[in-house]
């Protein structure tokens, strides 16, 4: 004989939407396995991965943000570009190769990107 289940589509999104309930705890844990990924793949990036945090659980849903002023140029990449001082008259001060180089004007090649963020999300499953 065939079992039969009906679900209810009130209570189930109740279930789901229960503050503290198994759809936050579920999301929550979801949550923390994609941060931790991110965390893992922001690596390379310096201190990156310290910025990366789980975002409070609200209206049914939960986000993993990075906080470095940084994410989305090394998530989405850049265009090639020049990069001027900041000061009128002034140098771009860096090193290359041990040395110390100063210079009026730099012409950025550009980044390919890494998109971690978006990574973890996939990998995370």
């Amino acid at each position: 004989m065939p079992a039969r289940v009906s679900i209810d589509p009130s209570r189930f999104q109740r279930l789901l939407s229960a503050v503290g309930g198994p759809g936050e705890r579920l999301l929550q844990r979801k949550a923390e396995r994609v941060a931790a990924l991110a965390r893992r793949y922001a690596a390379p990036h310096g201190s990156m991965a310290d910025g990366i945090v789980v975002g409070p659980y609200q209206d049914k849903r939960i986000e993993v943000i990075s906080t470095h002023p940084a994410t989305q140029f090394v998530h989405d990449g850049t265009p090639r570009h020049l990069i001027r001082p900041r000061r009128s008259g002034g140098v771009l001060r860096f090193e290359v190769g041990g040395r110390v180089v100063f210079a009026k004007v730099v012409n950025h090649p550009g980044y390919r990107g890494d998109p971690f963020l978006t990574n973890a999300l996939r990998d995370a499953g």
